[in-house]
């Protein structure tokens, strides 16, 4: 405890580069729904990849009236990746690439087609899809950073952004393109003070003096210009490869995974997670579109000054349009009763899956810029659900309450 009763508290969060095992089998799988979604806006698709050396695994359901060139998706995607040939175990042009593909399940297509609510008789269009899988999903909002995102997972992305954008300008040349990093935050009750530790591990060509050149490198180059001043303290630990040397990475090192870095692609463990994965999964999985609804609501809520943080849980049946629930926490952040935002929040945003596929346009081809450094707190046209358009409208409805 700290003087006046406030808890003293370290929190922790890691990010991947795009190079990592798992990100590159995110990229090809999020590359191949992009691929469908061009050719076919109604196409199905849950891809799954693996990868390992000297290999690519594509496998999983597709349905679509157009069939796209999946070896020539995934020999790209791993080429922009930067595997283009430095490493003979793993190059874009050498590599063997299995596909293993089917249509979906004709009883879960039943189900999205034609949902509960219309087979008992509603003639509302939004209740014609049926939720393609169940769950739960969480959404979540923090007044930490400007991105409304909790501060080590937003630090830890940078830094990770960083350590790619380096390498590719050839500003440390000697870069390849795996790497993890990590934060940890000192916390004084909820309020973030400070940053105690930050750690890269970086992905590198034989011979490089860690120690050395690199430490120094990754620092000027890598922290410096992504961890603010303010932030900083003379008693920072700055940690680099601290296993030692790391030449032999990508999928070589570590066999690659769709789906395997959840808490990387969320908020870094800061808020709860239903346990799906987003990428290669078309809109009418919710697993992936109602996460991404979840964060939109619980993002404008907090925008909207309602809450100064805000976690959303919405819960779906195979088949059914509405969700079976709806569940409001704001830490006893709120201004406002907590019950009513909770039903305001519910009658605000439609969670049905159209609804939601409509509300955020998510049957664009744009998914292959998040499979890597996050689906939440990125800009960008593709990221609709980023958007605070809707805290000046709540915020007013909040009012009338």
């Amino acid at each position: 405890m700290i003087p006046g009763g406030m808890r003293r508290l370290f929190f922790s969060s890691e990010s991947v580069t795009e190079g990592h095992p798992d990100k590159v089998a995110d990229a090809i799988s999020d590359s191949v729904l992009d691929a469908v979604l061009s050719a076919d806006r109604m196409g199905r698709v849950a891809c799954e990849c693996l990868v390992t050396t000297g290999l690519a695994v594509v496998a999983g359901e597709i349905t679509a009236d157009h069939a796209v060139d999946l070896e020539q998706i995934t020999r790209s995607a791993i080429r922009e990746l930067g595997y283009d040939g430095f490493d003979p175990d793993f190059s874009a042009d050498s590599i063997r690439v299995d596909i293993e593909i089917h249509q979906q399940s004709a009883d879960i297509s039943a189900g999205v087609g034609t949902s509960m609510e219309t087979r008992q008789g509603s003639d509302d269009p939004l209740d014609i899809m049926g939720a393609g899988d169940q769950g739960i999903m969480f959404g979540f909002a923090v007044d930490e950073t400007d991105q409304l995102m909790p501060l080590p997972i937003s630090l830890a992305h940078r830094l990770s952004q960083q350590l790619a954008a380096v390498r590719k300008s050839g500003a440390v040349p000697y870069l390849r393109p795996d790497g993890k990093t990590q934060v940890t935050v000192e916390y004084e009750g909820r309020r973030p003070i400070r940053v105690t530790s930050v750690l890269v591990s970086a992905h590198h060509e034989p011979g490089i003096d860690i120690d050395g050149r690199m430490r120094t490198d990754l620092w000027d180059q890598v922290v410096l210009p992504v961890v603010p001043e303010i932030l900083r303290s003379s008693g920072m630990a700055f940690f680099v490869n601290p296993s030692g040397r790391f030449e032999i990475g990508g999928p070589p090192s570590d066999t690659g995974l769709t789906g395997r870095k959840i808490v990387v692609d969320t908020y870094g463990g800061y808020a709860r997670h239903g346990g799906g994965a987003f990428s290669g999964k078309d809109p009418t999985k919710v697993d992936r579109s109602a996460a991404y609804a979840a964060r939109h609501a619980a993002k404008n809520v907090v925008a909207a000054g309602l809450a100064a943080k805000c976690e959303i849980q919405l819960a779906y049946a195979i088949g059914r349009a509405a969700p079976f629930s709806v569940l409001l926490d704001t830490f006893g952040t709120e201004q406002v009763n907590p019950d009513k935002l909770e039903k305001l929040v519910a009658d605000y945003f439609d969670f049905r899956p159209a609804a939601i596929i409509e509300r955020l346009q998510l049957r664009r081809p744009v998914y292959r810029a998040t499979s890597s450094y996050g689906h939440f707190g990125r800009s960008g046209e593709g990221f609709t659900w980023e958007s605070t358009a809707a805290a000046t409208g709540l915020a007013a409805s909040a009012e009338a309450l």
